[in-house]
């Protein structure tokens, strides 16, 4: 019998041996906005398309979006800490590079900030600065989880009386606070080396200690870190309040743990205070703990610049929209090491432990560059939030009356 000459299998294209090169005009214009809804991404000079990829990116499909079309290298190396990991993903996205003739960034990028930051990013990294503390994070998770049985123990032991209800239901409020913050720190992990472990502990304080979602909270977030007070990037902005408490479709394993702590926390309190007593205790609990977090949430962000995206380097993105509350002991636990906003946002990865010491480092960095490094204190700060807001409303009242 005769060997066959076609071949019935589809045939793969060849692959290149050289890369594509690319100019900046070229990648602009692949930003996911476009007919073909294309989104290209510069890294270290190296072109991806990441158009497919994103549905399928750990970190959410929105965020790696928001580089579309622009230089996303500082984005890259803050939000991931496992480079080796990472990288074995961006091989089968590479499409090409950026021609000889195209400078690393975009031209309206300022070159010396560029690599000084880049400089102090290797400082830091030397220092060990993103080297987590087993020790100083132990503490922290025993400290909120004696809170949370202290606030169980005070019911059961004292009673419902006025004083025990009240300080119970205060330990309570604190402990989920606490755990807010140290979730938070996992959702960045910055608590263990390895990503896998942050983020099975996470899931173990968000979803079993206070009873939300991981996946939609860790989703929204890294949107806020890549481009902060951003309209339409930037989800603390654009989020509905409808929309914010329905949230997005939890899987059935998150669904499952949320309905877990529910029941939980039903069991623990119902028997000793009762269905109406409890009501008032978890609810009124749960009101103060959301207006301890917008506070301190808010008060780096809401009263600095707001503005669409109009790609600047990565420091000048975050010192923007950014700003810090003069450390203390009270300021630190209080805030969960959030009053250094300016030294996490520009290291998300950074274990909060050791912010003071960046901090010297980053103000030294703005000083050289003319970037106002702003810090004040936290009365100054809840403050400037009603400030801000004052001046918003007279704004939309302004353009009401007379627009």
């Amino acid at each position: 019998m005769a060997p066959q000459t076609g071949s019935t299998e589809k045939e793969r294209k060849p692959v290149s041996a050289f890369l594509q090169l690319f100019t900046w005009e070229e990648i602009r214009i692949h930003n996911g906005r476009g007919p073909s809804k294309e989104q290209w991404l510069v890294i270290d000079r190296n072109v991806y398309d990441v158009s497919n990829f994103s549905k399928r990116h750990p970190g959410g499909s929105r965020v790696i979006g928001h580089y579309a079309g622009q230089d996303a290298t500082d984005a890259f190396v803050a939000f991931h800490s496992d480079k080796a990991l990472v990288k074995k993903y961006l091989k089968s996205l590479l499409i090409g590079e950026l021609a000889p003739d195209q400078p690393s960034f975009e031209s309206n990028k300022k070159k010396s900030l560029l690599e000084d930051f880049r400089e102090l990013r290797c400082t830091v990294e030397k220092m060990g600065l993103l080297n987590p503390d087993s020790t100083f994070f132990s503490l922290i998770f025993l400290h909120l989880l004696v809170l949370d049985a202290a606030s169980w123990l005070t019911v059961w032991y004292f009673g419902i009386s006025l004083v025990p209800f009240l300080v119970g239901m205060a330990f309570f409020t604190i402990a989920q606070i606490q755990m807010g913050w140290f979730q938070h720190d996992l959702g960045h992990c910055s608590v263990f080396r390895k990503p896998k472990w942050n983020h099975l502990l996470q899931i173990v304080v968000i979803n079993t200690l206070k009873g939300l979602p991981a996946s939609w909270w860790n989703h929204l977030h890294n949107q806020h870190h890549a481009k902060p007070n951003c309209f339409r990037k930037d989800p603390d902005l654009n989020m509905h309040p409808l929309l914010f408490s329905l949230g997005k479709t939890l899987s059935v394993e998150e669904l499952f743990l949320v309905v877990l702590y529910n029941i939980r926390v039903c069991l623990m309190y119902i028997p000793l205070m009762g269905f109406n007593n409890f009501m008032v205790y978890y609810w009124m609990s749960r009101y103060l703990e959301s207006t301890w977090f917008i506070w301190v949430s808010q008060m780096n962000h809401i009263p600095m610049h707001i503005d669409y995206d109009t790609n600047k380097d990565w420091v000048s993105t975050q010192l923007h929209a950014t700003c810090n509350v003069n450390q203390s002991l009270f300021n630190d636990w209080f805030t969960g090491h959030l009053n250094f906003q300016i030294e996490h946002h520009l290291f998300p990865t950074m274990p909060r432990h050791n912010y003071w010491k960046a901090a010297p480092l980053v103000k030294a960095l703005c000083d050289k560059h003319g970037i106002e490094y702003k810090s004040k204190t936290l009365l100054r700060a809840f403050l400037d939030i009603l400030n801000s807001l004052k001046e918003s409303g007279e704004h939309w009242l302004e353009a009401y009356l007379h627009g």
